[in-house]
């Protein structure tokens, strides 16, 4: 049975579209079938590859590639995690904190990927359902996060938590941000929240802005429900699930939160420690601001 891998790259940028080509073309010197994303067939132009569209671009496939940053990474995972394939980052952006390997580390990736040397872990994912009085029930999820947030920049959100079905708080606040482990270093970590090792299984709820006595980010358990109800005499809201699917929310409508019941399987080429990770991607002082003092 012959082997196929799906790539996904960001084709404006024409270092982006140049790496994927290289990478294409390695894997069908391999003996791979390249599938590559419908619209960006043209601009790689590479002779082989097989244009494919929709949600089951990735069926069969026996690994993804995202070539780019985080946004490339979550527009793949879009394509994957229906199809159970396994993602496999390679930063071509800044931070690149979800991609495995580096622009420096691109021949060897996909050496290993031939040679089938590497393994896969499973990320804990967010199912999301809206609910709307009078209008239509919102479906999505979330690898990163999950959040509700003001429509409107001039005025305060009252939004009410419950988890577990108990009241928790309201919050007159800018919105909230429920997270995964995986989304911890994102959107959560800027609005205050802690990080959060991937290989740990939980929840995490962080208020943004709140004006409250009690705004402290939450960590539950992963079989924690949060529901986020937009208080019927507030502002519009917004939903917006990874920074791409976003959703308008009138007063009145509630948010369901959950673990999701789909994994993103994510490549581990040469399994490293979470605290090196975060330390190069984040730039962080080992020796501290004053340095070694010994």
């Amino acid at each position: 049975m012959g082997r196929t891998a799906l790539l996904v790259t960001h084709t404006g940028r024409r270092r982006n579209t140049e790496h994927a080509r290289a990478v294409a073309a390695d894997l069908i010197e391999a003996g791979f079938e390249v599938r590559v994303v419908a619209e960006e067939a043209e601009d790689l132009d590479l002779e082989g590859m097989v244009p494919v569209s929709g949600t089951g671009a990735a069926e069969g496939a026996e690994i993804v590639f995202a070539l780019g940053g985080d946004g490339t990474f979550l527009r793949a995972a879009e394509l994957a995690r229906p199809a159970g394939a396994p993602l496999l980052g390679i930063n071509l952006g800044k931070v690149g904190f979800l991609a495995e390997a580096e622009i420096g580390d691109l021949d060897r990736a996909v050496r290993d990927v031939v040679e089938r040397d590497y393994t896969v872990d499973e990320r804990l994912t967010l199912d999301v359902r809206a609910e709307v009085d009078g209008g239509p029930v919102i479906e999505s999820w979330a690898l990163n996060e999950v959040s509700v947030e003001k429509g409107q920049r001039a005025q305060m959100l009252e939004l009410m938590v419950d988890v577990d079905g108990r009241p928790l708080s309201r919050y007159g606040c800018d919105g909230v941000v429920c997270a995964t482990p995986t989304g911890s270093t994102a959107y959560a970590f800027s609005a205050g929240g802690p990080v959060v090792w991937p290989e740990v299984q939980a929840l995490l709820l962080v208020p943004i802005s709140a004006h409250a006595l009690f705004s402290r980010p939450l960590v539950t358990a992963p079989t924690s429900t949060f529901a986020i109800t937009v208080d019927p005499y507030t502002t519009l809201a917004v939903l917006c699930c990874d920074g791409r699917r976003v959703y308008d929310l009138p007063p009145g409508a509630r948010v369901s939160v959950q673990r999701g019941h789909l994994p993103v399987r994510i490549v581990r080429l040469r399994p490293r420690p979470f605290t090196d990770r975060l330390v190069a991607k984040f730039g962080l002082p080992v020796q501290g601001w004053r340095g070694n003092q010994r």
